[in-house]
């Protein structure tokens, strides 16, 4: 039987899941926007709307299925639109793309042969996309430690450092670092932000098919083969029988409705979702829920006062945000390269992919994603074929 009022054990869990999920990615979706070509209330704005729909999505689907079902923003996502080009009408393109995304997701969830298309993208591949796409970001932290040493080796070491301790709490301790070194790099001027809960953004859309296929596709793949393919498989890994069509065509819809207020993607999380359905969640399956209810409340309270951390990032180095967004991605970074190489026989086209994403081409306005993605799938089926 149901308990009417959540454990205080999954309250705890909530609000550790909430710190780790909005801490450790937040400068990678700041950066993302701003790459789109977002202004600072824009990007306030949309992290702000990200953070709330993804906690309302999990408070409602967790509640609705009596699952611990966590959700979150396409950290995968948001690090492709870090290394796009700017769409060339600016960021209402990009909104357009985020819409487009969405719609696929919805579309994915109730048509069955789009979704087997998107689950039938070798993993490999996909994978290896992601890891070009991260490469880029990844260097930056090392770049930075030479041309900003005294800023950006605090936040990498202590990023290590923690890291030796406890791998989710990481990132968190180099924002903590990185805010340390703003304050003490200030030289008398306040950083203190000129507002302190964020207000909604309305950008309307406009869409071009550059846009369209150069971003929101790969936003639509990079999100439903790092984020919420791997969601589910985490979910039954734990004795949870999700209903995925539903529920991606329910993040789909989140990702619709927050999208022109700036927000890029709602989607299933992963490493989150494994906190919220292990033992130390609660020791009863059937109470594990509600951790992710009360994460999905504690992200909906950071989204609410997203415009005050915008307004601190804004006294940032670039390059110093670059760091930050650098040491949140190794790890990521560390698992795509892994998961691309898995397969020996799949290995060349694999490296095809993460080398032509990785170099930032564009060729008849389609970004290096799209291109990796084709050329990698060209050679695998030629691969294949021959074999």
């Amino acid at each position: 039987m149901t308990r009417a009022a959540p454990p205080i054990q999954t309250v705890s869990t909530g609000l550790v899941v909430a710190i780790v999920g909005f801490f450790s990615s937040f400068p990678i979706v700041l950066q993302g926007l701003t790459a789109m070509g977002a202004s600072p209330a824009q990007a306030a704005s949309g992290l702000m709307m990200a953070a709330i729909a993804m906690g309302l999505a999990a408070i409602g689907l967790s509640l609705w299925y009596h699952q611990p079902i966590s959700v979150a923003w396409s950290t995968p996502g948001a690090a492709l639109l870090a290394v796009s080009a700017t769409p060339v009408a600016g960021f209402s393109d990009a909104v357009g793309a985020f819409l487009c995304a969405g719609a696929l997701t919805v579309l994915a969830g109730l048509w069955k042969p789009l979704g087997r298309l998107a689950a039938a993208i070798p993993t490999t591949l996909a994978q290896a996309m992601l890891g070009g796409v991260l490469l880029p970001l990844c260097i930056l932290p090392f770049k930075a430690a030479v041309d900003l040493p005294w800023q950006a080796l605090p936040v990498i070491l202590t990023w290590f450092v923690a890291g030796r301790f406890n791998r989710l709490l990481a990132v968190p301790a180099a924002v903590i670092a990185a805010a340390v070194v703003v304050v003490l790099n200030a030289k008398g001027v306040s950083v203190a932000p000129a507002q302190v809960v964020a207000t909604p953004v309305w950008t309307w859309p406009t869409f071009s098919v550059a846009s369209i296929i150069g971003i929101g596709l790969p936003l639509f793949i990079v999100t439903m083969a790092t984020q919420n393919i791997p969601g589910i498989a985490v979910m039954r890994s734990f004795g949870y029988q999700p209903v995925s069509g539903r529920l991606f065509s329910a993040v789909g819809g989140a990702s619709v409705l927050s999208a022109s207020f700036g927000a890029p993607a709602t989607c299933l999380a992963a490493i989150t979702a494994a906190m919220c359905s292990n033992e130390d969640s609660h020791p009863d399956p059937n109470q594990r829920y509600w951790s992710a209810v009360m994460a999905g409340v504690f992200y909906c309270v950071f989204g609410v006062f997203a415009v005050a951390i915008t307004g601190f990032a804004v006294h940032a180095d670039p390059l110093l945000m670059g760091t930050l967004t650098g040491v949140a991605l190794i790890g990521v970074m560390a698992n795509a390269t892994f998961a691309a190489l898995e397969v020996p026989a799949e290995r060349e086209a694999a490296i095809l992919t993460f080398a032509i994403t990785a170099s930032g081409i564009s060729v008849f306005g389609l970004g290096a994603a799209v291109w990796g993605l084709l050329a990698g799938g060209v050679a695998y089926v030629m691969t294949n074929r021959s074999r």
